[in-house]
């Protein structure tokens, strides 16, 4: 079957095809995009948007943004009932100016709460801490915020329940119909809104991953056979360029099942560690951009993907984790598609030509 990268050749370091409907070879990769329908957009922090250098590449190159942090409910309610928006109102604000579109992340997460509220759920009366907090956080952003991930991360084949959900916090006092709960809140509040579940562990060819897509397909066709509120599935698309690969067979065909339940389909946070590998950086960015460039591949041969997502748009922000610069004495991150300078990538040619097919 053709691909794009088969028709493109994996040029990753071209431009695209000259002709009809071409876009200039310096075209940002939001226009390249929006060119085949689809929108490009990248996660960013309120600080990034003080870096003079990079706030107009931000604004070129994203024509979505996604707040990092700054809608966790860590930041929003770090104390009961005080709410800090100001974060993701300074990213919503210039995402407006800059005729951006906006993605809310996330509402009902296992992680990033503060300290205060899992003591919170579990002495609970009614569910109203979950779904008062989704109804508000929904209305409050509603015709600013065009798609919210509701449930994050609910999935976790490996704690052993036979319905594939994480034993979290929510899980223990709610049951499984914690998740209904937040969309159908969700929805009311806004009847407009794109409701996403977000995970990860669907890429890849592991048999933790197969694990994963098969909890993944019986989670959502349950959801929806309860008529559920879902619209789309977020794959958070987390590569790595060293160890573990995209199966492309195994996520067609998942992706193809997910389509046939009539959802679409985002990359919300895609990234390529690139820890682990050599350390001459022509080689580890070349193993990045040939990683994003065959899952985005499969991806966006579904003709229900509609948005990609980067958790980031540039190096500059990245810290090597732990231990590794022990090992790489220069190591500093490089999975994104801009590096520290605000330079083009082989990972931005990449998704370009991925775009572009």
């Amino acid at each position: 079957m053709l691909t794009r990268r088969s028709l493109l050749g994996g040029m990753a370091g071209g431009v695209l095809v000259s002709g009809a409907g071409a876009v200039p070879d310096d075209a940002p990769l939001r226009q390249r995009a929006a060119k085949r329908g689809r929108v490009y957009g990248c996660a960013a922090g309120s600080y990034q948007l003080q870096d003079a250098d990079f706030a107009p590449v931000l604004a070129r190159e994203a024509g979505m943004l996604v707040p990092e942090y700054e809608l966790k409910r860590l930041i929003v309610e770090p104390t009961p009932g005080h709410f800090d928006f100001s974060g993701a109102d300074a990213l919503i604000g210039f995402a407006q100016a800059h005729g951006m579109k906006m993605r809310g992340h996330t509402l009902v997460w296992y992680a990033a709460n503060p300290d205060w509220l899992e003591a919170a759920v579990l002495a609970a009366p009614d569910e109203d801490i979950l779904t008062g907090y989704v109804t508000g956080m929904v209305r409050r952003y509603r015709g600013r915020i065009q798609s919210w991930d509701i449930v994050n991360e609910a999935i976790q084949p490996d704690d052993g329940r036979p319905d594939g959900l994480r034993n979290c916090f929510w899980l223990k006092r709610y049951g499984p119909a914690y998740i209904d709960h937040a969309y159908f809140a969700a929805r009311q509040a806004d009847p407009n809104v794109q409701l996403v579940y977000n995970d990860w562990g669907c890429e890849g060819g592991e048999p933790w991953n197969d694990r994963f897509r098969t909890a993944t397909l019986k989670f959502l066709e349950g959801a929806l056979a309860r008529k559920v509120p879902i619209d789309a599935l977020g794959l958070q698309g987390h590569l790595a360029a060293f160890h573990g690969s995209v199966n492309q067979a195994k996520l067609r065909a998942f992706l193809d099942d997910v389509r046939a339940m009539g959802l679409k389909i985002l990359v919300t946070e895609h990234d390529v560690d690139d820890s682990g590998g050599a350390t001459d950086i022509a080689v580890r960015d070349r193993a990045v951009a040939d990683a994003s460039a065959r899952f985005l591949d499969v991806v966006l041969d579904n003709a229900a993907a509609t948005d990609v997502l980067t958790w980031g748009l540039t190096d500059r922000y990245l810290k090597a984790p732990g231990g590794l610069r022990s090992m790489f004495s220069e190591y500093t991150p490089r999975k994104l598609p801009l590096d520290a300078a605000l330079k083009r990538k082989p990972m931005w040619y990449a998704m370009s030509q991925a775009f572009g097919g």
